[in-house]
């Protein structure tokens, strides 16, 4: 009996341990998130493709609401949005039965008004936001996929910074880096010979 306990105790902790972690470094410190793929696999799998493509590194937290959340992923400093690929599926309702809900610290994809049009944006909740949750207010809600496990020291930070009318940061917040935790170092190009 105590045999079988232990291993279903270790069977979860590696569960647990396997989920992918992904490191943000900002020009406000770093923050790292650990991933839920069982309870959002569609969006875990398009949100890592958008991190090891290197479309993050760049990009801003374009708005900021102190008491609300942070949005980044899509713009530029220059408020330009970068090129995405295809929307994915809003798994908002299936996230929230595994227990994932837009509370303080969570990971979720930003959208339009249309329930299936969530690309590269996301947010972290900077407060506990039920409104977003499935159904919401447009029997879809959010799709929490993730959660913020250290540096949301930098996250309230973020929070924190002066923002102009439509809540863009004065001064930009820039995503210098997003890699998977774990993964290897994208390698550097050898420099080539100049042609005399």
């Amino acid at each position: 009996m105590r045999i079988r306990a232990l291993a279903l105790a270790l069977a979860a902790v590696s569960a647990f341990a396997a989920n992918p972690k992904v490191k943000f470094t900002t020009t406000l410190g770093a923050f790292t998130v650990e991933l839920a793929p069982e309870a959002a696999p569609k969006t875990v799998e398009n949100f890592l493709g958008y991190v090891k493509s290197g479309h993050y590194k760049g990009t801003t937290f374009h708005r900021v609401i102190s008491k609300f959340m942070i949005q980044g992923g899509g713009m530029t400093k220059d408020g330009v949005e970068k090129p995405t690929r295809k929307p994915v599926e809003n798994e908002a309702r299936a996230s929230k039965e595994k227990g994932l809900l837009n509370v303080r610290g969570s990971l979720a994809m930003a959208r339009t008004r249309d329930p299936h049009s969530a690309t590269a944006q996301f947010f972290v909740n900077v407060v506990d936001n039920p409104f977003l949750d499935s159904p919401g207010q447009d029997g879809w809600g959010y799709c929490v996929f993730g959660k913020v496990v250290e540096g949301m020291e930098t996250v309230d930070r973020i929070k924190a910074v002066k923002t102009l009318p439509g809540d863009r940061p004065e001064t930009p917040v820039v995503i210098t880096d997003a890699r998977i935790e774990g993964a290897p170092a994208p390698a550097k190009k050898a420099p080539g010979r100049k042609r005399k």
